[in-house]
């Protein structure tokens, strides 16, 4: 029997997927031990094998066959756009994306003016506004700080993720529309999905039964 290969997003995300693997007899102890160097981690009993990966750089791991299965954020799925199937809504990291503003910012969105956005995900942004609202507008890509834009006049509105709205309230914006749901999804190569087939399914209906 082959290695089922997973790659898990950095940080939090890989913290709950692990979680939930533990519920139905998934373990890799290797992963629990913060010194550790290793970046690939074995359940040999399991065949099974985790490492772990940056956030945007899952998907392209997935797609190339490099890992068979994914765990990441759906925004990162949409940006990206890698050829890969989403099998499972996990349920946890939730959030929106959203076009935020001031409110002087609502009028050009609802008269579909020709404005600039500042975002992260520039692919996001540009299927919501040409493809949802046809609406034309500026895209500007921004890598941190996204809601500085609107402030210092680089742009009429962002698209961002939203958890909660503190950042943006302290800072004088708010939710003017919202583009679509997030949260952690997980993603299967293409091949794998028909090589492995029963392994992946049994997968997926036994992580569904913990959700």
């Amino acid at each position: 029997m082959r290695y089922l290969t997973f790659a898990l997003g950095k940080g939090r995300l890989a913290e709950q997927t692990l979680e939930l693997f533990e519920k139905i007899g998934i373990t890799c102890n290797e992963m629990k031990d913060k010194d550790s160097r290793k970046l690939i981690f074995v359940n040999e009993p399991m065949k099974l094998r985790f490492f772990l990966a940056k956030g945007p750089d899952v998907p392209t791991y997935v797609e190339y066959g490099a890992a068979d299965i994914g765990v990441v954020g759906r925004d990162t799925i949409l940006e990206e756009g890698r050829k890969v199937h989403e099998v499972l809504d996990l349920g946890y990291g939730k959030c929106k994306m959203c076009v935020c503003g001031n409110d002087e910012a609502r009028p050009l969105l609802k008269h579909h003016e020709l404005i600039r956005v500042a975002t992260k995900y520039p692919n996001i942004t540009k299927d919501y506004f040409y493809n949802t609202k046809h609406q034309t507008v500026e895209i500007i890509k921004l890598n941190g700080s996204i809601e500085l834009a609107p402030i210092v006049g680089l742009a009429e509105v962002i698209v961002d993720i939203v958890e909660t709205g503190t950042t943006l309230m302290e800072n004088g914006l708010e939710i003017l529309e919202e583009v679509c749901p997030l949260s952690a999804r997980m993603i299967v190569n293409p091949v794998s999905m028909r090589m492995e087939s029963s392994r992946i399914k049994s997968l997926v209906t036994q992580l569904k039964g913990q959700l």
